[in-house]
């Protein structure tokens, strides 16, 4: 019988299923938002590179998670744009591999900057005397490094284990790009083993760097109980509150997407999740971790002033 398979070659993707006018609609609104997640994190870039009194630890670990968003965009929306416009198009059994493994590298990237991040507050915070101390160039450097070094280790595991599995039909993956867990339920042969792994990976990717975000914020807040000026009180806790809420829906919707059970959340509701943490979510990083603080609000400013008499002259 195993001779007698033919192995796929390509699959389709299907998207969202619904009306044509519905389809075009949400093209018209997906490209909206794919634009602005490249020109906000784009801004970002050009103003943390151009201004030096952004070259900090802080706004280094911010431009590169500005780098990881923009990757994530570019791998995932213009393929759903694409199947929007034409749905049924093929994607190459190479190519949907290769999908899936830099959206795992991004994803995981991005759950181990997000800790960096964090850490990198509490010790501004709680230990601003020695903050360049700690927090030094080497350390920064070195934490990017690692947090891609684990991102791309475990995007190779996942699609190294997916590749030793034949997959012989049927071809249409029920997502709009090639996400891990759905081109699994394709395969023909045991997958038990995969879901393990990806279940074990999940608690190491996901509830580790959870929890090291969840005790750094715990701790800046009680840092900020300690501030004695209103003003600064009021100022830290609104930074801090919004860095958290993007947080809790980046790991939520992921922990709720590969930990919790799948009988209760339908495919269709698994979709929803992944455009909150692959789409949504890099459009409002900027706008939360950037443009919201006087720091780069200032860079913009004597940015768009320089370019303003640059033009006069």
């Amino acid at each position: 019988m195993g001779k007698n398979k033919t192995m796929v070659t390509e699959f389709i993707l299907l998207g969202f299923c619904l009306g044509p006018r519905i389809q075009m609609l949400l093209f018209g609104l997906f490209s909206l938002f794919y634009a602005f997640t490249l020109l906000g994190n784009g801004v970002i870039l050009g103003l943390i590179s151009l201004d030096s009194r952004l070259h900090t630890p802080m706004y280094f670990f911010l431009s590169y998670l500005a780098n990881v968003d923009i990757a994530y965009a570019c791998n995932t929306v213009p393929q759903m744009l694409v199947n929007l416009l034409n749905p049924g198009k093929p994607i190459s059994f190479a190519g949907c591999m290769t999908q899936t493994f830099l959206f795992l590298t991004f994803a995981v990237t991005e759950c181990f900057l997000l800790a960096m991040m964090s850490y990198d507050r509490y010790v501004a915070i709680s230990h601003p005397l020695r903050y360049s101390i700690i927090v030094s160039w080497r350390v920064c450097i070195t934490l990017v490094l690692t947090s891609w070094a684990c991102g791309s280790l475990m995007a190779m595991i996942h699609v190294s284990l997916m590749l030793r599995l034949p997959f012989c039909g049927p071809r249409e993956i029920n997502h709009f790009f090639c996400e891990i867990l759905s081109v699994l339920k394709l395969a023909c042969a045991d997958t038990r083993f995969n879901l393990v792994v990806i279940f074990v990976a999940s608690v190491f990717v996901l509830v580790g760097p959870l929890c090291s975000v969840l005790v750094s914020y715990t701790r800046i807040l009680f840092a900020i109980l300690r501030i004695k000026s209103g003003e600064g009180r009021r100022k830290a806790f609104s930074t801090c509150s919004s860095h958290l809420c993007v947080v809790g829906l980046f790991f939520g919707s992921a922990i709720v997407t590969y930990m919790a059970p799948k009988s209760r959340h339908p495919e269709e509701q698994q979709k929803i999740l992944f455009l909150f943490y692959s789409f949504f979510n890099p459009m409002l990083n900027p706008l939360i971790y950037s443009l919201r603080n006087a720091e780069v609000k200032g860079a913009l400013r004597r940015a768009l002033c320089k370019e303003s008499h640059s033009q006069l002259e």
